[in-house]
């Protein structure tokens, strides 16, 4: 067996592994099922917060309604995600999601510390948005998966109430549900209790302290983006599904460094985060296939790669990449490995230095759906210069590719001239047969 081989099958056992875990996917699908809520409130926060004068002030009455949408989804996504998380996990354990969902909700509010404020003789106890949006995501995170496996556990146990024949599916299946529901309950309703005997004051305050700014710092360094593309794009070229391995991975890290960023915009604040979610979608998923692209329609000699080329090139657009990957192909090509790898990450280091250099703004960080097109997922981030940048380093991306595209191009085309060389030759010999 061959190094590559080897590298395959433990490449694939490995992903396998990470993909079929059931935490890694809860989390994952749980945040992906989110999606509607993010651009329910990504498009709240662009359309009141864009720096133009004139629609400023042209919005100027409506703005707080505007933003409204944004206060209730972004800024209170870790609600969404307390409860998402957990019904898919209890789904995957063969339960019903609804009631391990709905604990899950409460498990993360009795958790949230309540702020008291005094004005005057009237005292209010209030749930501050604090740690419902980005701060508080990691720790809704953690709530979901131990809330939904508790849950499984109890019930597995038989830890329920069975009910006679004859009662509706519906108020059995609650009926079952309701000593476990109650017993993870007082378990957090103590845990909650527990945390503010510390000198972190709450769980939020320990999750974000502990785990959360530190995993935020290193997912948030170029370095750790160019690692984590590396890895994805050298899976890829061992025909393993790269993004759904690296994804799985660090989507939570990125989800929240994204949702700094849009919480930042919408308050007028500086952004926070340079390498985000949105910053790996605007320079990583566009420009370095699209230069493939373009070496493929416009510079290769090759009728199989501009045939290629034209296939490609729709989805591509579109950041879909299997039809060059599996076509040309990529996987286990070790001459198209080489600029495959190279040019997405020279992509978000190009991209990183002008964004530090002040030339290229920071992207807001809205949750663009899979599917935007180039310069449309650009624009969304908040700048036309970023749409900008993506079509400006195509040719870049084309650069890195052509010499390498070039020494299978002129194989290819030697071996079709080859072949009509042939086949116009045994067309002539049938002729002078039939004649």
């Amino acid at each position: 067996m061959t190094f590559a081989e080897k590298f395959t099958e433990k490449g694939q056992y490995y992903a396998s592994k990470i993909q079929q875990n059931k935490y890694m996917q809860a989390i994952s699908i749980g945040l992906m099922t989110l999606l509607p809520i993010m651009i329910i409130g990504a498009f709240s926060t662009l359309l009141s917060s864009m720096q133009i004068g004139v629609y400023q002030s042209m919005i100027a009455p409506f703005r707080d309604i505007i933003a409204l949408p944004a206060q209730f989804t972004t800024n209170a996504l870790a609600i969404y995600a307390a409860f998402s998380i957990a019904y898919k996990l209890a789904g995957l354990y063969g339960k019903e999601g609804l009631i391990p969902g709905f604990v899950s909700l409460f498990s993360f509010l009795v958790l949230t510390p309540i702020s008291v404020f005094e004005d005057g003789e009237l005292v209010i106890n209030a749930l501050t948005f604090d740690w419902l949006g980005a701060r508080g995501l990691f720790a809704a995170m953690i709530v979901g998966v131990l809330t939904a496996r508790l849950y499984v556990f109890f019930v597995d146990k038989n830890l329920v109430i069975t009910m006679p024949e004859g009662v509706p599916p519906t108020i059995a299946k609650t009926f079952s549900g309701l000593v476990p529901a109650v017993l993870v309950a007082v378990l957090f309703t103590i845990t909650a209790g527990l945390w503010k005997m510390t000198e972190f004051g709450s769980f939020h305050q320990f999750v974000y302290t502990i785990l959360q700014i530190p995993l935020q710092s290193l997912g948030g360094s170029i370095w750790s983006l160019c690692i984590a593309l590396l890895l994805m794009q050298l899976l890829w070229v061992f025909g393993i599904h790269g993004a759904a391995v690296v994804f799985g991975i660090i989507q939570p890290i990125m989800t929240v460094l994204s949702l700094e960023n849009l919480a930042a915009y919408e308050a007028g604040e500086p952004m926070p985060n340079i390498v985000t979610g949105a910053f790996w979608s605007i320079y990583a998923n566009f420009s370095a296939m699209l230069g493939l692209i373009v070496v493929l329609l416009f510079l290769s000699k090759s009728k199989q790669f501009k045939t290629i080329g034209k296939l490609g090139a729709p989805g591509a657009v579109f950041g879909i990449h299997e039809p060059l990957i599996f076509g040309l192909p990529i996987v286990m090509n070790p001459i198209l490995a080489i600029p495959y790898i190279l040019s997405p990450v020279v992509c978000v280091i190009l991209g990183y230095i002008l964004t530090i250099t002040n030339i290229l703004p920071i992207p807001i960080g809205m949750q663009v759906p899979f599917g935007a097109p180039v310069v449309l997922s650009g624009v969304l981030q908040g700048s036309w210069k970023l749409a900008a940048a993506q079509l400006l380093m195509i040719p870049l991306c084309a650069l890195i590719y052509y010499p390498f595209v070039r020494i299978l191009d002129k194989k290819n085309a030697e071996q079709e001239l080859a072949q009509e060389t042939q086949e116009k030759a045994a067309e002539q010999s049938m002729d002078r047969v039939i004649s």
